[in-house]
């Protein structure tokens, strides 16, 4: 059976390169080894997140590279209902060994290992997500609880918005950044803790669908003007259905200056609210132990890539403890948003909440 040490033997750890940079987010230092010409696009991507390496957490980024022999994989189950394989794994004891399906980019995960494999340079979202795994994981280990959310701050505040995948968390933090002085915390995790409460994002830039380009104006010049007539063309259930993901890196949008990756946080808002619905946009106070639907849409599993403080890792199919996200929320502000999707309506409401 095939063991880490002999993955290690037969992967060549040089072929990353000898000019390593540095990734700080919050707490969390890591070193990434990375070849050209994927290392200069990581790094500009990163951006203000760049340090000098000094002595984080290693990753190692392998181009083209393979493990010695395949393993027996078991598909990783999905959560929140979703079909398709996406992930499978095959553990080897201490180190975890994860594949992504569609690519077949695979990574190695243990203690002090952080490795990827393949055609990276073709999937650098996938490797952007890897790397940032390697933050999210180490501040799980001490014990911050994962949000399925998107956050705006302004040093003082902090909102934080979750919903189910494409409920419109996206669009509506992106309204908020339209507010003067508020900053981009994260698009789509949001770490947390209490004691007292507070967020801590990830250097991920938002990916967002046509919908959200095109009920912002300020994003208007991501699209060619033949797509946004075609966009313009499509029903609107249609246009908010299309899956079709662009980068919108935040300096170039919004400026240097406008993102902030930890905040004290002090509001929650949860979606809840439907195209079909003829209610006013309502942001209601609620008591989040008494609302589990709510609290599900806010609790986010680690995924196959963590690995315990014990040095287990999470196991497949796995559902993430309530009790810890309510200790963390206790303090902050938990409103549910309900009625009529109407982000003008929660632009509004952000307004209120920002400029009080």
């Amino acid at each position: 059976m095939m063991t880490l040490s002999d993955i290690l033997a037969h992967l060549d750890l040089s072929a990353a390169g000898d000019a390593p940079f540095g990734l700080s987010v919050g707490h969390v230092s890591l070193t990434v080894h990375a070849p050209e010409p994927l290392r200069a696009r990581l790094i500009a991507y990163f951006g203000e997140t760049i340090t000098a390496p000094g002595g984080g957490a290693p990753v190692h980024l392998l181009e083209g590279q393979s493990l010695p022999q395949e393993p027996d994989w078991i598909d990783w189950q999905r959560e929140g209902g979703k079909s398709g394989r996406k992930d499978a794994v095959c553990d080897l004891g201490a180190a975890r060994l994860i594949r992504k399906v569609r690519s077949g980019v695979t990574f190695v995960q243990a203690p002090g290992v952080a490795i990827a494999l393949g055609a990276l340079a073709d999937n650098e979202s996938t490797v952007i997500n890897f790397i940032n795994t390697q933050v999210l994981n180490a501040c799980l280990r001490e014990g911050w609880q994962l949000a399925h959310a998107a956050a705006v701050t302004d040093g003082a505040r902090t909102l934080a918005i979750s919903g189910l995948s494409g409920g419109g968390k996206s669009t509506s933090i992106l309204r908020m950044m339209d507010l003067p002085g508020t900053q981009f915390l994260s698009n789509d995790r949001v770490l947390i803790q209490g004691g007292p409460a507070r967020a801590l994002g990830i250097p991920k830039h938002p990916r967002i669908n046509p919908g959200t380009i095109l009920g912002n104006p300020r994003l208007h010049g991501m699209l060619s003007e033949a797509r946004k007539a075609e966009l313009r063309a499509l029903p609107p259930a249609d246009l908010w259905e299309l899956e079709e993901k662009y980068d919108l890196i935040v300096p170039e949008v919004y400026g240097s200056g406008r993102m902030r990756l930890y905040g004290p946080l002090t509001d929650f808002w949860v979606l809840n609210w439907s195209h079909d619905s003829d209610q006013q946009t309502r942001v209601t106070p609620v008591t989040l132990a008494d609302r589990p639907d709510l609290l599900n849409a806010i609790m986010k599993s680690p995924g196959p890539f963590y690995q315990h403080a014990s040095g287990a890792f999470e196991p497949n199919g796995n559902s993430p403890d309530p009790a810890p996200y309510i200790e963390a929320l206790n303090g902050v502000r938990v409103c549910e948003v309900s009625g009529r999707i109407d982000f003008d309506a929660i632009a509004a409401a952000g307004k209120a909440l920002f400029h009080a």
